[in-house]
Formats: structure tokens, sequence, C-alpha cells
């Protein structure tokens, strides 16, 4: 049987910092927040305290009790659970695998019949998938870090690879489509944080995946957000054929007729083609507002993701003054993702294409700062585009 290399609390310590995707550096700044105005006093600086954290997961050295408590308190856990506890058997599989350890989501015999399931691949039932079914939707949220999720989502999906190839048959096409799903959803986290090559590469493995699972529905949701990687590479030309193949690879439902409708818009509207691109824009708008969707995959179909696209398409044809209008309507709402540092970004643009230096400014400061704190690289990049306007030269007088 293999072992753990640490001891077992400093796995589990591992393994549920990294399940609630906090740094060595978050995990310590949650410990001083939890701990009273006396002790947080007394707590080492932020670096050292990391330091000390990354000391624990190596198991050099054990938290003493004040620390003890103020890990306990910063995870919603009992000593009992995080040091001493019954589930060594989870933590090793957990540890061993960096598939993500998220208490209270599932029951002690789901998680050790999901151990004995990566152990021996043959076991792998219904539970198996509802199992790692439950993780992905777990992590499908936009106010997590797309860098940060990467790193979590690529075990998860080299655990389903494994099941794929390794299972008996009655699941393994279940863990080849769910395989999809992730592959997809990595695709998307690395466009977010700025990676070209890896949007491409992992979306090349959701469409290959669901190709072969035969699954019509999911490859021609996985073509759809190929065509959304608008500002990854490829011909306007392109995007196009892959949002019109979406539609005839299936009979869609409404939102994922938009989301198709959507993309090749985009893709119109880089080739300069005002008309196919508001005629798309509009069949979107129509499929949106049709009652009754029952799409089986997580993406934003919302009113604001669609304002925030025909903003894209109309800075891209070069009509800022009908952006602006657009934005004026609706503006992004408040909250700090990586979706609304993009669509900030984008009206930036807008702004500066019309020559409105201080809304371009402003706009622009704003989403910095929320790409900053979301480490959404995809806005940044969309920033260095915008040409800010000079500002106008203060007129002098002359006395004579």
């Amino acid at each position: 049987m293999v072992d753990i290399d640490v001891p077992v609390w400093a796995a589990r310590l591992r393994s549920l910092r990294r399940g609630r995707l906090w740094s060595r550096r978050e995990l310590g700044k949650r410990m001083a927040d939890a701990a009273d105005e006396t002790s947080r006093d007394r707590l080492p600086a932020q670096e050292t305290l990391a330091w000390m954290i990354q000391l624990w997961e190596a198991g050099e050295g054990r938290p003493d009790e004040r620390y003890a408590e103020l890990l306990c308190r910063a995870f919603g856990v009992d000593e009992k659970e995080l040091f001493v506890g019954e589930a060594t058997g989870t933590t090793l599989w957990h540890h061993l695998t960096g598939i993500p350890l998220m208490p209270g989501m599932f029951t002690a015999d789901e998680e050790e019949r999901t151990g004995r399931a990566i152990e021996q691949p043959q076991r792998a039932d219904e539970g198996t998938v509802g199992y790692f079914r439950a993780i992905l939707d777990a992590y499908t949220r936009t106010d997590l870090r797309p860098a940060d999720l990467i790193n979590v989502l690529r075990p998860v999906f080299a655990g389903i690879e494994e099941f794929h190839r390794d299972s008996s048959a009655p699941v393994r096409r279940a863990f080849l489509l769910l395989a999809a799903e992730n592959a997809e959803l990595i695709s998307r986290m690395h466009h977010e944080a700025g990676d070209p090559g890896g949007a491409l590469t992992w979306s090349d493995e959701a469409i290959h995946d669901a190709r072969e699972a035969a699954d019509t529905l999911l490859e021609a949701y996985t073509l759809a957000q190929r065509g959304g990687l608008s500002d990854v590479g490829g011909s306007p030309g392109q995007l196009v054929a892959l949002a019109v193949a979406a539609r005839e690879r299936a009979d869609l439902p409404p939102h994922m007729d938009a989301l198709s409708r959507h993309h090749e818009a985009q893709g119109h509207a880089l080739a300069g083609d005002l008309d196919m691109c508001h005629r798309r824009l509009e069949e979107s708008a129509q499929s949106l507002a049709e009652p009754g969707d029952d799409t089986p995959y997580r993406f934003d179909c919302s009113a604001e993701a669609h304002n925030t696209l025909c903003v894209g398409c109309l800075v891209d044809l070069g009509r800022a003054r009908g952006a602006i209008e657009l934005l004026e309507a609706g503006p992004p709402k408040a909250p700090m993702t990586y979706a609304s540092a993009y669509a900030l970004a984008r009206m930036a643009h807008a702004f500066a294409d019309a020559h409105e230096r201080e809304r371009s400014v402003e706009t622009a400061r704003q989403a910095l700062a929320v790409a900053r704190q979301t480490g959404a690289l995809r806005a940044l990049r969309e920033l260095a585009k915008v040409q800010i306007p000079p500002q106008a030269a203060r007129r002098r007088r002359i006395l004579v």
C-alpha cells in the first residue's frame, strides 16, 4: 500500500487549502481575520505566516495550540477533524491525486467509495460519476480566479480520464462526457487567464472527447465555445464557420442557440460585416428570450453578458457611439469577477474610441483594479489595446 510522504494531518491541511483555492498567503490572512484583536497583534507578518504554513504542510513541525485553533477557525472545522480524524484513506487519495478535498460536500461513505475506485477503477459506478460531477459543478463559478481554477481542475480531469480508460463499460461513456465538459471549462479559464495556446489545446481536447462520446449536443456546445475564443486566433471566417457548425450538429436549446449566434456575431464584427453581425445579435436576443430552456451545460447567458458582447461587436466595427448607448442603458454589474473585469475593459475601449477621455480613464482604472483582484489577464490584454485620447491643451491667455 502507498504511504503518505508527510503526516496525515499535514496532508489534510494541504488538501483543505487547495480545495478552497487558497494560497498559503490567503490562508495566513484568514487565520489573522479569525483571531481576536489581542492575538492578532501577536501574529507574525503575512510572509512569515505563509512560510510557516509551507513548513506545516511539509510535515516539518506541527502548529502549536494557538495556531491550530486559528487554522480550525479559518477552515470551519474542529481540531479533531483537522489533526486527528478517522479519514486517513480519504486524505491519502486526495493527497496523491491532487483532487480537491471539500469537507461537508460528501459523506464519509462517498469519500471512501471514491477512494477505492481511484485505486481500482473497475469499482467505479454511477456514484463515482456523481462525485466528479458535483466537483465540476462546484467549481463552475465566475467569482473564482481563472489560474486557480486551472490548477484545481487539471487533476480532476486526470482522474476522470483514468476512469474513462479503465472503468467498466456501463460508466465509461459517462466519464468521457464529463471529461469533455471539464476540458471545455479549463479551455475557458486559460482564455480568461490570457493563455491563448492553452485555451486552444483544451478546446481541441473537449471537441475530441465529445465526438468520441458520440454526443451531438455536447459536440455542438464545445464547437460554439471554441467560436467564442475570438481574441485567441483564427480568421473571422473560421469563427463564423464554428458557430454555424454548432447549430448544424444538433437541434440546440434556446440558450445554446443564442451562444452560437453570439459568437458568430463576433466573427462578423471582426470581418467588418455590420449587417450580418446585427442580424445574428438580434437572433441571439430572441433565443435568450424564449422560455423553458433546458440547457444541460453551464455558461453565462444573462442579459448583461449579451450586452457586453454587443458592446464588443460595436467596438470591433468602429461604432463606439452605439456601444456607449448600450452601456448607458445597462452598465456592467458591480460583482468582482473576471467577466465583469472584461466588460469594464470593453467599456473603457468604447469610451476611448468615442474620444471621451475622462470616462475612458475612470473606467480603465476600475477595470484594472477588478482584473488584478480576479486574475483576469484577458481583461488586461483588452486594456492594453485601449488608446486613451490625449488631454486637450489648455488655452493660455497672453497678456500684452
